[in-house]
């Protein structure tokens, strides 16, 4: 398995520029999402896929905007 393959607490606070503790929220979030869906979760770390996808940084959103 890739060691890129999952965000910590501390990755997800650096991209977004936001504290531990509210990351740590964040992951708690994404991860319960996840959950829900029948993935396994491990605690303090996201799917880095699943960040990008759900804060929007996975593609090319400017694309899709309208004027």
């Amino acid at each position: 398995m890739m060691n890129n393959s999952f965000m910590r607490v501390e990755d997800v606070a650096r991209e977004l520029n936001v504290s531990k503790s509210y990351a740590y929220k964040i992951v708690q979030m994404l991860n319960a999402e996840l959950k829900a869906k029948g993935f396994i979760t491990i605690s303090g770390r996201v799917n880095r896929q699943y960040f990008l996808e759900r804060t929007c940084y996975s593609g090319s959103s400017d694309s899709n905007e309208k004027e």
